[in-house]
């Protein structure tokens, strides 16, 4: 299926948590129904979708964050979107390249979470926004990580509490809250 009419199917099935999260939901399904090339890093106006992969240790209740190399702040793993590439392929693949875990499998087969928020310029792109479709997988290895140094200052294996403090932002805690009733 074409990556953005299964996207499309996705966020018009998804039931957002909160009255923020489904306005990340409007804003996402405005710019992939009407944004011209919606995937294309190169759009900074308003932005483009990105992917993450929160990878948790079920039997820990661990999450796995790397300290991001350029934003300077502990998060999860993801990234931009290739072309012809889902979201969902985007999100295991970013994964796998920050933690060194080839064995990622989604916890559950669809979205998590859904969130746009800003990004500073940087390396000659503009200040944009991230529309960003968040997904949790798990790994069965996780003392299988291997920092990926382009992107990351470091990788660590956090108890959930510990990581909703170190991530310090409302969008990260609805993201934890939901992985909490997972376990």
């Amino acid at each position: 299926m074409e990556p953005r009419v299964e996207l499309l199917e996705e966020l018009r099935s998804y039931r957002a948590a909160d009255a923020r999260e489904a306005q990340h939901q409007r804003d996402i399904l405005d710019l992939v129904c009407y944004g011209l090339d919606p995937f294309s890093r190169d759009q900074f106006v308003p932005g483009h979708v990105t992917a993450s992969c929160f990878i948790v240790d079920p039997p820990n209740r661990r999450l796995l964050l790397h300290h991001h190399r350029r934003l300077d702040r502990w998060l999860q793993m993801g990234g931009h979107v290739d072309a012809g590439e889902s979201v969902r392929a985007a999100a295991l693949r970013e994964g796998a390249e920050e933690s060194g875990l080839r064995d990622l499998e989604l916890l559950q087969p669809g979205v998590i979470d859904l969130d746009v928020h800003a990004i500073p310029a940087a390396n000659d792109e503009p200040d944009h926004k991230h529309f960003d479709v968040r997904f949790v997988a798990r790994t069965m290895r996780p003392d299988s990580i291997i920092i990926a140094a382009a992107e990351s200052n470091d990788l660590a294996w956090i108890d959930l509490d510990k990581a909703e403090a170190m991530m310090n932002e409302e969008a990260s805690s609805r993201v934890i809250m939901k992985i909490r009733k997972m376990f």
